[in-house]
């Protein structure tokens, strides 16, 4: 049965992206069938898979208004060997035209309903608590939150916890909160380890026990839209997304794909 997760925080620059594409791609790497589904019209999980916005003859925009069905709409990426449900900025203009559709927010779930044969759907969801990030948590079983570790990264989780509790109660009651994780961490800034074991005291056994640190070759992958394991496989970012696979495996499947971890 297809699982679909949903990469949300509606603070920016906090790593959705890198996380849904290096996931998906460690994910792929081993042995699932994946979909990445981007839903920011920045289109960013789209070049960062190596998709030229370009290229698109459909994507998300068509879905959502019901003009192309999703296995229509895909692209499959010869660099990368991912699966792509792409975006670019006629995203945008969805939530306008969707205003007045009854069942607005349920749009994306009622279309990825013909998506089958994929074990894993990733959701990359806008920087905002918008309709095209409802979509995103209604369609989805369960929600992955990255962040930084700093004080305004608390307020901000704050306020996605309390959405994704009104989405439940209203709107998916089997949306579940898989896990935070901590992004671009600097040890060496106190800050950062303060509110990590805050984190930990509060959220418990959800926070992930693998931490993506601030690294150079990690910020470079998506301006050759790769994932970093393809980009540079030895790099701190690159091990720290295969041992984030791992513990999600360990988490939806309890099996292991390698030793150890990170965290």
């Amino acid at each position: 049965m297809t699982k679909f997760v949903a990469i949300a925080n509606q603070k920016g620059g906090v790593g959705k992206t890198t996380t849904t594409i290096n996931l998906s791609m460690g994910l792929r790497q081993a042995g699932r069938k994946v979909l990445l589904v981007d839903l920011d019209p920045q289109g960013n999980a789209t070049t960062g898979s190596g998709i030229e916005k370009r290229e698109i003859g459909a994507g998300v925009y068509e879905v959502l208004l019901g003009t192309v069905a999703v296995n229509d709409a895909v692209m499959k990426v010869d660099s990368t060997g991912l699966d792509v449900l792409p975006a670019n900025q006629e995203l945008a203009g969805a939530e306008i035209e969707l205003v007045d559709v009854i069942g607005r927010e349920a749009r994306l779930k009622s279309a990825l309903a013909d998506c089958a044969g994929y074990d894993y759907v990733l959701l990359d969801c806008p920087p905002a608590l918008s309709l095209l990030t409802v979509n995103g948590l209604v369609a989805a079983q369960t929600v992955i939150i990255p962040m930084q570790c700093e004080y305004y990264a608390l307020e901000g989780l704050s306020d996605l916890v309390s959405t994704i509790k009104r989405i439940r109660s209203n709107l998916n009651p089997d949306l579940e909160i898989a896990g935070l994780l901590r992004t671009m961490f600097d040890a060496r800034n106190s800050l950062t380890t303060q509110v990590s074991d805050q984190l930990k005291a509060h959220f418990g056994d959800k926070v992930y026990k693998t931490i993506i640190p601030r690294n150079v070759r990690l910020a470079e992958a998506p301006s050759f839209g790769l994932p970093i394991m393809l980009f540079d496989k030895t790099s701190k970012g690159a091990l720290a997304y295969e041992a984030l696979t791992d513990e999600f495996l360990q988490k939806f499947e309890g099996t292991r794909v390698m030793e150890g971890g990170n965290g």
